[in-house]
């Protein structure tokens, strides 16, 4: 299957196409940039004919993840994307999504917040839900996002526990790269069709309920029982990562094996097996850092022996993962597209967490691209150069 399927797509459209192939039973949407044109080629394969899903247009993000919550609840396969202000919109149904566990999957064309209004690209969106109980994947690429969304509905389906792909707005969906795009057929091989087993679903002639009024006396154990699973997943997510791998060797999205690159689905590092640095980032960003990497460590640029260190995975975080490939370096620099307003970058609060009591090193906060700025490997470098003082307080890189 080599290159069969090769083409050069825009990101949403390779979504759209993964997404359709997939066969949900039903799509429902709200278009918000830069999300709208995975929804609008959605719409156009069933306007068409050659998408059988039941596209429901819906008034607002909320009505959206509304319907997907009932058609999910009912037993179908389902499908919802969003960004920005429309995530939050829907944050009152994302909560109950993972609450019910409902195997739904959605897309983040991730997108800054208001206000000021802002339509360009950081992650500040999915940090506002990243607590609500789902499964949180990052993709650097066209290629790994279409490789996650297809494991997303798997991983999904197998742990009933919602799964959110995250792709920088614009930065993926609107640029065009090579992708290979699995049809139908091979697609069902690696994932078959949904057959929720009785007493997951709606049934008249099996009655459950879902998100049912609990008490003191409940409550607390529900909701620990949700955060047992999703910790327990991180075991799932590399399994499937390893099937996916294998039933799709050509598929692989490891950029340069002359390093020591691990790569197990939760994170991936690429660079020297003994650096100095780390920068820990994830989304495309990742792909920038690469690049400096290698200029830094063939010029031998101040702190040379850079590696990057992607998290493919954010929720549920993968600790250990982190902290085994951490501990080699002697400092750490953390790249966030996003601020924990009053605190740090939220990616650095959970890294410094998983360090803590377990690395004694440096763990440095940076803060970059906000609101859709240009992110340089000038900028990285000064990072780089930063990250080896001696200073715990968030730093924003790139102001005008």
């Amino acid at each position: 299957m080599k290159n069969n399927n090769q083409q050069i797509l825009e990101g949403s459209q390779a979504i759209a196409l993964t997404i359709k192939a997939i066969r949900p039973d039903v799509v429902s949407a709200y278009p918000i940039t830069p999300q709208t044109h995975i929804v609008e080629g959605l719409a156009k394969f069933r306007a068409d004919g050659v998408a059988s899903y039941e596209f429901v247009r819906a008034e607002s993000e909320l009505a959206a993840a509304s319907i997907v919550v009932g058609a999910s609840a009912a037993g179908s396969r389902v499908y919802t994307a969003s960004s920005s202000q429309g995530l939050l919109l829907m944050s009152e149904v994302i909560y109950n999504i993972a609450g019910m566990r409902l195997p739904v999957v959605l897309t983040c064309a991730n997108r800054a917040l208001s206000a000021p209004i802002s339509i360009w690209n950081d992650q500040q969106d999915v940090h506002a839900v990243s607590n609500a109980g789902w499964i949180m994947l990052f993709s650097e690429t066209h290629q790994e996002a279409v490789n996650q969304h297809i494991m997303a509905y798997k991983i999904a389906e197998q742990l009933r526990l919602p799964v959110m792909v995250n792709v920088d707005g614009f930065v993926l969906t609107h640029t065009y790269e090579p992708v290979e795009i699995l049809n139908e057929k091979q697609i069902a091989k690696y994932l078959p069709a949904y057959k929720p087993k009785k007493g997951d679903f709606l049934d008249p002639d099996n009655p459950v309920t879902f998100g049912a009024l609990a008490g003191p006396a409940v409550y607390m154990e529900i909701r620990e029982g949700l955060h047992d699973d999703l910790v327990n997943s991180l075991q799932t997510i590399k399994e499937e990562y390893r099937k996916f791998n294998k039933a799709f060797p050509d598929l692989s999205t490891v950029s340069n094996k002359k390093y020591a690159v691990i790569d197990d689905g939760l994170v991936e590092y690429y660079g020297p097996k003994k650096p100095k640095i780390i920068l820990v980032a994830m989304g495309s960003v990742a792909g920038t850092l690469k690049d400096v990497a290698d200029e830094v460590n063939i010029q031998k640029f101040n702190f040379n022996n850079v590696g990057v260190l992607k998290i493919k995975t954010y929720r549920p975080f993968p600790s250990d993962a982190v902290v085994d490939i951490i501990k080699k370096a002697k400092c750490v620099a953390v790249i966030d597209k996003a601020i924990t307003l009053g605190n740090i970058g939220p990616l650095a609060i959970d890294v410094k967490a998983a360090a803590q009591g377990r690395y004694n090193n440096k763990i440095q906060s940076f803060v970059v691209g906000l609101g859709g700025r240009d992110i340089t490997k000038g900028m990285i470098k000064k990072i780089i150069k930063e990250a080896a003082k001696n200073n715990n307080e968030v730093k924003f890189v790139g102001k005008a």
